[in-house]
């Protein structure tokens, strides 16, 4: 395990790794997951996965091995890769992309890590060691990784959704401040969506975490992977306190019970 590591799991819990804390993940194309140092640039560590039969992991470098004349196998600790590189110029800086293919069971991984010529390799072979597949059917404790893309896009929707529905339902602007809990209940107590609308209900609590996280300090986005479940979670850095935003509105309306916002939002 690698010092001072972030955990990553992959949307649908495929798998798991750990990549440097100093790396944050950006977008990228569809089913490709892009990690970087924003603060200072040491690499792109580009990760897809795909998934087959038993042998599919093991099949996939073997195909790279026979279709690629540049490629040769390699170990990444435990993991037998195909392992090539590519050499290129961008604004007349040379660089070289590092490439590797290897596989866990069912899963074939295909790993990438573009450099400045000549630069280090090793962070981008330590998120290789640490890869993991999970298991269908196996049941794994629930956990708190860093938020990731795909949770970032739906609180950001859930913002969207809300401001257009405030904007329309009660004529007011949406900005995510500590006066706008009252828009939010005021949305909430006007019934304009049917108490079994999950997404509209969740919506609203991710809407009032954003106004926790906008008007209070210390808390922070997180990802909570709980068997089907994935889901954007509010989280305190000092306290460890969870606002799960399902848990805030939608469960308490689907009880039955009464949705107080502002009384929530005093308590912190």
């Amino acid at each position: 395990m690698m010092e001072s590591c972030k955990k990553y799991i992959s949307p649908g819990a495929w798998f798991e790794m750990t990549y440097p804390a100093s790396w944050n993940e950006f977008e990228d194309t569809e089913g490709s997951f892009l990690f970087y140092n924003p603060d200072e640039w040491t690499g792109n560590f580009r990760i897809s996965a795909y998934r087959g039969n038993a042998s599919y992991g093991r099949d996939c470098m073997a195909q790279e091995l026979k279709d690629n004349p540049g490629a040769r196998k390699v170990r990444v600790g435990d993991l037998a890769c195909a392992y090539s590189t590519e050499d290129f110029e961008e604004d007349g800086t040379p660089y070289t992309t590092h490439f590797w293919v290897t596989g866990l069971e069912n899963t074939a991984f295909e790993c990438s890590f573009t450099v400045a010529k000549g630069g280090p390799v090793a962070e981008a072979e330590s998120v290789i060691r640490s890869l993991h597949v999970r298991r269908d059917g196996q049941k794994y404790p629930a956990e708190q990784i860093p938020v990731r893309i795909s949770e970032i896009y739906q609180i950001d929707e859930a913002y969207e959704w809300v401001s257009g529905k405030v904007k329309e339902v009660l004529k007011k602007d949406f900005q995510g401040m500590e006066e706008d809990v009252d828009s939010l209940q005021q949305l909430a107590g006007k019934a304009s969506f049917s108490p079994k609308k999950r997404e509209a209900w969740l919506s609203l609590g991710i809407a009032f975490c954003v106004i926790v996280a906008n008007e209070t300090d210390g808390w922070e986005w997180q990802t909570l992977v709980d068997g089907n479940r994935e889901a954007p979670v509010l989280v305190h850095a000092d306290t460890g306190r969870v606002l799960d935003p399902m848990k805030l509105v939608w469960s308490r309306v689907r009880a039955g019970e009464k949705i107080d916002l502002p009384a929530i939002y005093a308590e912190l």
